[in-house]
C-alpha cells in the first residue's frame, strides 16, 4: 500500500518508527515531514499528507502530533479526506469499519509510541464494512444538504 505519512516537532520520533515499521511490512511510505523536533507547525504536514491521499498519489495518511486534534482539523479541509482521530483499539477499528478513514491521527502526549504502532497495524488491517455505512460515508462526502 502507499501510505503518506506527516509530523510536527512532537510528533517526529513516533513518525520515524512509523516509517521503520511500515517499510518493514512492505509498504511504500511517501514521507511529508518535519525531518527533526524542532519547532514547526503541524498545518503543513497535515495539508501534505492529505493532499497526497486526496489526489490519489497515496491510499492512505497517517498523521502525528501532539494530541492529533490540530492535524485532524487540518487533514478533513481536504475534499475526499476523511481523518479520524484515534485513542484506542476501539476508535481505530470503527474508523475504518464504520467510516472508511483514508487517514489515521493519533498524538504523542495522548498515546505511547508502542501504542500508536499497535494502531496503525489495526488501522491498516481492517477493512470498511460497506452496506448502511456506505451511504453515511456517501453523506460525508456530499456535505450538508439543505
Amino acid at each position: 500500500m502507499k501510505i503518506s505519512i506527516g509530523s510536527d516537532h512532537a510528533g517526529f520520533q513516533a513518525k520515524e518508527r512509523l516509517r521503520e515499521m511500515l517499510e518493514a511490512e512492505g509498504h511504500t511510505v511517501y514521507d511529508k515531514g518535519t525531518n527533526s523536533e524542532e519547532s514547526t507547525d503541524y498545518p503543513d504536514y497535515g495539508h501534505a499528507v492529505a493532499k497526497s491521499v486526496s489526489s490519489g498519489e497515496c491510499e492512505r495518511g497517517i498523521l502525528v502530533c501532539g494530541t492529533g486534534i490540530g492535524m485532524c482539523m487540518t487533514a478533513n479541509k481536504t475534499p475526499g479526506v476523511r481523518a479520524a482521530l484515534v485513542h484506542d483499539e476501539f476508535t481505530t477499528e470503527m474508523s475504518r469499519k464504520h467510516n472508511n478513514a483514508n487517514v489515521l491521527c493519533m498524538g504523542t502526549r495522548v498515546l505511547d509510541e508502542e501504542t500508536i504502532l499497535r494502531l496503525t497495524k489495526i488501522w491498516l488491517s481492517t477493512e470498511f464494512g460497506g452496506d448502511r455505512h456506505a451511504l453515511r460515508v456517501e453523506k460525508i462526502e456530499g456535505g450538508i444538504k439543505s
